[in-house]
């Protein structure tokens, strides 16, 4: 009798609580996603004594993460929307982005039918949001990524304090800009960050373009060794040889382009970027640049099965000379919507100098290949990376 009445009240209770939520489900809802991303990879030389590496490289075409995100319909087209989005190394179980628990994304915001979005919190820039949807990275990620990821190709950033406006679709065309506060009192101008972009996709084809602007706060820097990027609005971009000794730059500037079609079978894209690394007082380097040029194609052999190669050539100029050609090749097999197996590679070649972040002077350019930021101590470098991906 006593188990009955335990059942009786159970049910009652769950009956009360789905009756309670009825309304709310109708006019909310929140998902749960993820992607685990996972390889077993080699990389030639992978230190500055040029020593090899085999073992469990992660996040290759996407990166690791676990989010949620909803809207609520408050009527006449008008939405509340959220996301929080955490990212972390499924080797380790480490969180990513400095050990944020949603260092992703964490924003909130309202969305109309008429008018657009706004949303404010962490957030990416509109050269992620607009233009690297139609490069090589959106399919391949980082080993397609630019050399050191010195133009953000591959989302090395994001930005903190930001409001972010995006504007409704207009038979393909839209704008988006953001503005991120450094919320430091009295320095109006010190550690922001800007951007605005807009992109035209309407059929086989696409075309994207942007700016992005950080500020990194001249009161916090010394002519010092090692990383003193310290804007609070923009996460640094400083993850490997290439361009760790410019983490004293005053500011970043990144314009870029993008366009990409789609005849048949094959997609094809090329992107150009121009990165600058503006110094002063503060900084141990005269103001460095970076043009890179980046080609793809894609085959898709089977609806399964898809393929691609691609070519990134970047350019250092004012520091310093180097130049980076960069070769990579890949094949995704897709079991079903959401579970896939992948193997990518990755040939590069530097040459010409390239500032030391630790000496300050220069040394020969060593190669790195993509954004994973492995010091290869010579002018080469090769990585392969068999993998799999699974989306939830």
């Amino acid at each position: 009798m006593e188990n009955s009445m335990k059942k009786f009240a159970l049910t009652s209770l769950s009956l009360a609580l789905l009756g309670a939520a009825g309304p709310a489900q109708a006019q909310t809802s929140v998902t749960l996603y993820g992607v685990i991303d996972t390889g077993i990879g080699y990389v030639s030389h992978a230190n500055a004594n040029g020593d090899k590496l085999f073992g469990m490289i992660n996040g290759n075409l996407s990166g690791d993460r676990w989010g949620l995100k909803g809207q609520e319909d408050l009527g006449g087209g008008l939405k509340a929307i959220f996301q929080l989005e955490s990212g972390f190394d499924v080797g380790t179980g480490r969180l990513g982005q400095g050990d944020r628990e949603f260092g992703r994304q964490a924003f909130v915001g309202l969305s109309g039918n008429q008018w657009g979005t706004v949303t404010l919190g962490r957030q990416y820039d509109p050269l992620v949001d607009m233009v690297q949807g139609i490069t090589a990275d959106n399919y391949w990620g980082a080993i397609f990524a630019t050399p050191g990821d010195v133009d953000n190709y591959d989302n090395s950033l994001r930005v903190s304090n930001a409001v972010k406006y995006v504007s409704p679709n207009f038979s393909g065309f839209q704008v988006e800009g953001l503005y991120g506060f450094s919320n430091m009192a009295g320095t109006t101008g010190q550690g922001q960050t800007w951007s605005a972009a807009a992109t035209y996709n309407n059929g086989p084809l696409a075309v994207a373009g942007g700016y992005f602007y950080a500020n990194n706060p001249s009161a916090d820097r010394m002519p010092i060794t090692g990383s003193t990027w310290t804007s609070p609005s923009s996460d640094p971009l400083f993850d490997g040889p290439i361009n760790n000794a410019y983490a004293l730059a005053h500011a970043i500037g990144i314009a870029r382009g993008a366009i990409q079609y789609s005849i048949g079978a094959f997609t094809v894209g090329g992107s150009y970027s121009n990165a600058q690394y503006k110094a002063d007082a503060g900084s141990r380097f005269g103001s460095q640049h970076f043009n890179v040029g980046n080609g793809f194609v894609n085959f898709q052999v089977t609806p399964a099965l898809l393929t691609s190669l691609g070519y990134t050539y970047t350019k250092a100029g004012g520091d310093t000379s180097a130049t980076y050609h960069q070769v990579s090749i890949g094949a995704d097999y897709s079991l079903s919507k959401r579970t896939d197996f992948y193997a990518v590679a990755a040939y590069q070649h530097a040459s010409g100098d390239q500032r030391d972040a630790t000496t300050g002077g220069t040394n020969s350019a060593q190669a790195s290949i993509g954004s994973y930021g492995y010091e290869s101590g010579r002018s080469h470098q090769e990585m392969v990376i068999l993998g799999m991906r699974h989306k939830f």
